[in-house]
């Protein structure tokens, strides 16, 4: 792999930002979700922070870490695409058909 051009440095570092961002405010959510509506719906866990307490800790990692790795892992892919999108043209003469100098193999 070549060498990175300021643009795509920048790219990366705002996208590693947002998965850390998103990551963190999904995993609040998770957090806020195990230890204050999961006890609503079930009286029995009301009060027993022994058993919700793990069940939240292991759900904030465990969404922490999925949206981080989802969020980079498409941003590669996208990232991979749009370098294929813009590769250098063909030489003139190809055997490309449909590209201007190319050779159609119909014809």
């Amino acid at each position: 792999m070549g060498r990175r051009t300021q643009a795509e440095r920048d790219a990366m570092t705002t996208e590693i930002g947002f998965a850390l961002f998103a990551g963190a405010v999904l995993a609040g959510a998770a957090y806020f979700s195990v230890t204050e509506l999961l006890p609503s719906l079930f009286e029995s866990l009301r009060g027993r922070w022994s058993l919700v307490g793990p069940l939240a800790f292991t759900a904030t990692v465990v969404v922490f870490i999925a949206v981080v790795t989802i969020v980079l892992t498409r941003f590669r892919h996208a990232t991979r695409a749009g370098r294929q999108a813009t590769a250098p043209p063909d030489r003139p003469g190809s055997a490309r058909s449909g590209k201007p100098g190319g050779i159609d193999p119909d014809s």
